[in-house]
């Protein structure tokens, strides 16, 4: 930071006590120099002079320093308060010696302050060093302070600058008035930057810290995706198109979704412009990025099957409550849905916000063949009747015990073959069946020692119970603990890729919402 003529200027001055409108003058150049207020320059030139008088006159003393703003005279001033008894005599006067030291019979109060004008100071070596100190950190960090208000405000939007140097692979940028950082893997992978480039990037922090601010700006980002959208688009700039989400693999392809509001304008061709033109421009700021731009609708199987294009999909299962979506087609369509690696499905998934399965129709046959048999098994097994009848039951909707249990003779009857005398023995066995296996997991809590507390919360099974007495969650305090995730499952991303967590309770098919009013629950009866 070349302030050193200021500094050295200022502090000549203050020793010759010559010129103070040059004084002045020098101090509005600075801080027009640096973007700072003039009060703030000045400010710090009054704290310089009073660290150097309290050198002089001790350091004991209450010193104040004021710079005529008009005339650019400096007043030196002892400060000495009125009491009783003097107990600090470098800042205490008593009321009597008050009156003495100002020769004037004008009523004094306790408790008041008197000035008392101390000569002008000459600088030496070490007080003029000093002084240039205090100036130039004042001045540093209101710099600082000034830098970070401007760039705070630029959080969010498109900076532009000259590549100063490269660090470790991280990209150093000079932004003009401050430096930005694009570290190594906000980078576009591929990408080669040269020292003297000048460079787009997203601004996605401006951190303030004690050695200064920090502004971190990003090429890979999704909304450096989204920004470059909102400076080539008009519509969207001017929110005639809003865009709804934006999923990216940088450098290599992108799928942006937008609406408008407008029904008569097209959002997709607005985005793409004529022959191209706008979408292109983008794509060459990418350096080749394809760009998927996607037409938001409110109809989730259609966003979803649009997400995926090029693949035809037959059918769309979906479960808002985990946020999954099933995903049925075509052997010949599984490649296209998945792309490369896994890219389409995997930003289909990012653009949505919805975990995507997908299986062919074959494997989507199997998997409900396989669940028929299973829920089959389950009827044959434990209320001990033939293949035929309980195929026939599950078929009919009565997939599990607690269904037949909870049902009427009336309701089951009205399955063709099954009479009423026969319901009421469904119903019957499928009543004791439960009790029975009530019995057998309440001797099964007591061995893992779960406590009462948790058995009785409520929106808890004793299969649950089971489960989480395993896992070693046996107190109301230990489940109180656990997030919603942990129960029902969920995503962690991990370098970028998405990691699957199993959850304690997900084969219990909760919804996150459940969850979340069962940890609640639990919590209010541990911390109350």
């Amino acid at each position: 930071m070349g302030t050193s003529p200021f500094f050295f200027r200022s502090i000549e001055m203050l020793n010759r006590g010559l010129d103070k409108q040059e004084l002045l003058r020098i101090v509005e150049a600075v801080a027009n120099e640096k973007s700072i207020d003039k009060e703030l320059v000045i400010g710090s030139m009054e704290s310089a002079i009073q660290k150097a008088a309290l050198t002089k006159f001790g350091n004991d003393n209450n010193i104040e320093v004021t710079i005529d703003r008009e005339s650019g005279d400096i007043k030196i001033q002892k400060v000495l308060e009125i009491v009783d008894k003097v107990e600090d005599s470098a800042r205490e006067i008593t009321l009597q010696d008050a009156k003495k030291l100002k020769k004037q019979i004008d009523e004094f109060k306790i408790g008041e302050k008197i000035y008392e004008e101390l000569p002008q100071i000459d600088f030496g070596r070490i007080a003029a060093q000093s002084a240039k100190q205090v100036i130039s950190s004042r001045v540093r960090e209101a710099e600082k302070n000034r830098q970070y208000e401007d760039f705070i405000d630029k959080q969010g939007q498109i900076l532009s600058g000259i590549i100063k140097r490269l660090e470790y692979g991280n990209v150093i940028v000079d932004l003009g008035k401050a430096e930005g950082v694009i570290k190594k893997d906000e980078l576009i992978p591929r990408e080669i930057l040269k020292t003297g480039d000048r460079v787009k990037a997203y601004c996605y922090e401006v951190k303030k810290e004690l050695k200064g601010h920090q502004i971190f700006l990003s090429r890979a980002h999704p909304q450096f995706l989204a920004r470059l959208f909102f400076q080539e688009v008009p519509e969207i700039y001017e929110g005639t198109i809003e865009i709804k989400s934006v999923a990216r693999d940088p450098g290599s392809r992108a799928k942006i979704c937008v609406h408008s509001q407008d029904s008569s304008i097209d959002p997709v061709g607005a985005c793409v412009g004529m022959r191209g033109s706008r979408v292109q421009t983008i794509v060459n700021e990418l350096h080749g990025e394809k760009i998927d731009i996607i037409k938001w609708t409110e109809d989730l199987p259609t966003l979803i099957s649009e997400s995926l294009s090029p693949a035809e999909i037959q059918k769309v299962l979906i479960d808002q409550d985990n946020k999954r979506i099933d995903i049925i087609l075509t052997e010949e369509n599984l490649s296209k849905a998945i792309g490369r690696r896994g890219q389409n499905v995997r930003l289909a998934s990012k653009l949505t916000n919805f975990e995507i399965d997908i299986l062919t129709d074959k494997e989507d046959s199997e998997r409900r063949q396989s669940e028929f048999k299973e829920r089959t098994d389950t009827l044959i097994k434990n209320l001990e009747v033939d293949e035929t009848l309980g195929q026939l039951l599950v078929s009919e909707g009565f997939i599990s015990i607690d269904e037949i249990a909870n049902s009427s003779a009336e309701s089951i009857s009205k399955i063709d073959a099954i009479d009423e005398e026969t319901a009421s023995e469904l119903i019957s066995r499928s009543k004791e069946t439960l009790i029975k296996e009530r019995e057998a997991i309440s001797q099964k809590l007591k061995e893992l020692g779960v406590d009462e507390q948790l058995i009785n919360l409520k929106g808890m099974t004793q299969g649950m119970l089971v489960i989480l007495g395993q896992k070693n969650i046996k107190k109301i305090n230990d489940f109180a603990d656990l997030s919603s995730d942990e129960l029902i499952g969920g995503f962690d991303e991990i370098k970028g890729k998405k990691i699957r967590i199993e959850g304690y309770l997900e084969e219990f098919s909760l919804s996150r919402k459940e969850a979340d009013e069962l940890i609640m629950a639990a919590r209010e009866i541990a911390y109350k």
